[in-house]
């Protein structure tokens, strides 16, 4: 065993037990009863309910305003408005996306979140501009958060063309996964798009990640055909359906039907628990063996004036949605931000336990349905073995736990 860095005392692990966390190489090298003795620096956490580092398997780092004053909403109520007024304001912001993205990465951080996947805007008019300011973000915010890059054909694929050269350009710089977005609505050519996605996924051996706002018996035949091809691809458990909201709109039993198919081919579901519009039926897709995973998507950004980053809160709303009551019920929506998103998002080494990396987050709580109804403040996040935020605000730089103790 490495020689241990710092021992975190007085925990209240999520299973009830009270316990001291040794940290060692950015790891948990040990878990012990409380009270015990120790030669190593030691941080008190005083009882705090200590929770794994939070998942946010969806949001657009590229688009937020975090940083710059208040902005009033400016798109009218539909996609193609949002779509064509990003394109009039992002470019003349006074913060480079760079700096947006960082600012909004260290409040993730903040929020207790520990990996992120983000999808990034890829158009014929900013070309790769904005996953050059993300992977810029991205690098100078390592040591807060690991992020996942999807390089997102916001504007539609086959109405525009070029963007799938631009699409094959951004894997090869940097974007772990290609996105895609409402083949029928959109691009009002399913088999164009999802042929083309298709095939720089394969060529580069990376995942997907589909934007899936259709409707209806649109929406359900996309889904249709993204199992298929995903099935065909052999990238079982690499694609995943963003939104779904045509799953929402389905009787029971093609809800059956179609989450039976989407477990069998490996096609995973990410959901925001949006207003106004039907929620996936989650219970039925993960006793189905569908992967369900939560996002928060638009945080105060061109989209949207809310959201906070906080996935305690994303998971409180998503349950209070789809309607769970009972602690076991919560305890689903506790699983989208946390354990179900690491599996989405391939992280290993995830949890509380010997071995894992030591990314958590301490706030005042019993259990963790507690932590998901109440959201409380976050006292402390850790990644790495080092503290990152406290009470709310990311450190400028992380400390060691010791030093930290010091300090405070």
């Amino acid at each position: 065993m490495p020689p241990i860095d710092a021992v975190l005392t007085n925990a209240l692990l999520p299973d009830g037990r009270r316990a001291d966390i040794a940290l060692a190489q950015g790891r948990i090298a040990a878990l012990a009863d409380a009270g015990g003795t120790t030669s190593a620096p030691t941080l008190d956490l005083q009882n705090a309910l200590v929770l794994p580092g939070l998942v946010d398997g969806h949001l657009h780092l590229d688009k937020t305003l975090i940083g710059l004053p208040w902005m009033g909403h400016a798109a009218e109520p539909n996609r193609m408005s949002r779509i064509e007024t990003d394109k009039k304001i992002l470019p003349h912001l006074p913060l480079k996306t760079a700096e947006r993205a960082a600012n909004l990465i260290r409040l993730c951080a903040a929020q207790g979140s520990a990996h992120l996947r983000t999808h990034v805007d890829i158009d014929l008019e900013g070309k790769l501009s904005k996953l050059e300011g993300v992977l810029e973000a991205r690098d100078a915010c390592r040591d807060y958060a690991t992020v996942q890059i999807v390089a997102f054909p916001q504007s539609g694929v086959m109405r525009r063309p070029g963007t799938l050269d631009l699409l094959d350009q951004a894997v090869r710089a940097g974007a772990d996964l290609v996105g895609g977005i409402d083949p029928l609505e959109i691009d009002r050519d399913p088999k164009g798009q999802l042929d083309g996605i298709f095939k720089i996924a394969e060529r580069h051996g990376v995942g997907l990640d589909i934007h899936l706002h259709e409707p209806g018996a649109m929406g359900l035949f996309n889904v249709q055909e993204i199992c298929l091809r995903t099935r065909a691809a052999g990238l079982n458990g690499k694609v995943t359906i963003s939104h779904g909201f045509c799953l929402g709109d389905l009787a029971e039993s093609k809800q059956r039907e179609t989450a039976d198919l989407m477990a069998k081919a490996g096609v995973m579901l990410v959901t925001h628990g949006a207003a106004g519009l039907n929620l996936p039926p989650i219970a039925l897709l993960r006793d189905m063996g569908v992967t369900v995973f939560a996002g928060n998507d638009d945080i105060r950004d061109t989209w949207s004036p809310y959201g906070n980053a906080d996935m305690l809160e994303r998971a409180a709303l998503i349950g209070w949605r789809a309607d769970f009551r009972r602690d076991d019920q919560v305890m689903i929506a506790w699983d989208l931000a946390t354990a179900s998103g690491a599996r989405a998002l391939g992280i290993p080494d995830y949890g509380l336990a010997v071995g894992a990396a030591a990314n958590f987050v301490t706030l005042c709580a019993t259990c963790i349905p507690e932590a998901v109804a109440a959201h409380p403040p976050r006292h402390l996040v850790f990644h790495r073995g080092k503290v990152v935020a406290a009470h709310g605000h990311a450190l400028d730089r992380p400390a060691d736990p010791a030093a930290y103790a010091k300090r405070n």
